[in-house]
């Protein structure tokens, strides 16, 4: 199988007056198509900064990422812009919905930042809004939703644009245990069926053993974690 991105010796320094930050030394990294890989570690190791870098929000210091076949780094701004638009989706800890706007409307958009036509852009929208089960809620104000109802739609809002990977930056964080349970199985169902791969960031290790490996982050590279008996494949970053 074709991997989808492959990362070797990925650096990531940052000067602080006379001092050098190294936050990421050297990390490898393969995502298969349709894999969820989770990263967990703690606060302030980097999880975040990888998934900038991985989300050409960032820039490396050293070090190569293939996606699909083709070097990312180097490339121009407006070709990084095309392929945040169209291959990527994000979701985050805060849904960062847009207050003003309904439901519909914060997923609409994304589309249309994309360059979808207005009526293409509506009917995807409704369609994974629908699948996400919050269809009834589509023309309520973010305000008016529950936590676990606006993180459903900014996961709809990051399938808009998920051509082949999504980004997931603690998206259970905020929510009770059971919600975060529930957020998480319906996230799961959904790349699943559109073979989209994820890379999700979290402190949650229940979770994070709910997909098809769990690598921890310490020391700037990615190590193996150990599987539960009986549970899913886990594994280090394929050499």
């Amino acid at each position: 199988m074709s991997e989808l991105l492959q990362v070797r010796g990925l650096d990531r320094f940052y000067r602080s007056g006379e001092r050098t930050l190294e936050v990421l030394c050297g990390l490898d990294l393969t995502v298969e198509p349709g894999e969820m890989v989770a990263i967990v570690g703690e606060s302030g190791v980097g999880k975040s900064t990888l998934l900038h870098l991985l989300g050409a929000l960032d820039q490396p210091t050293a070090g190569s990422y293939v996606f699909e076949g083709r070097e990312m780094f180097g490339r121009t701004s407006d070709d990084l812009a095309r392929f945040r638009n169209h291959r990527i989706g994000f979701v985050f800890q805060f849904h960062h919905l847009l207050p003003e706007f309904s439901a519909l409307e914060n997923v609409t958009i994304a589309g249309l930042i994309g360059r979808m036509s207005p009526r293409d852009a509506r009917e995807k929208a409704l369609g994974l809004i629908d699948e996400l089960g919050v269809g009834g809620r589509r023309d309520h104000l973010p305000s008016q939703l529950s936590g676990g109802e606006q993180q459903r739609i900014a996961i709809a809002r990051a399938l808009m644009t998920a051509g082949s990977l999504l980004l997931a930056d603690e998206p259970t964080g905020n929510l009770d245990t059971g919600t975060a349970g529930r957020v998480f199985g319906t996230l799961r169902g959904c790349v699943k069926s559109r073979r989209i791969s994820v890379v999700m960031a979290t402190h949650n290790e229940r979770l994070a053993l709910e997909c098809d490996r769990t690598l921890l982050l310490r020391g700037g590279v990615l190590l193996p974690m150990n599987a539960a008996p009986g549970g899913p494949r886990q594994e280090m970053a394929r050499p």
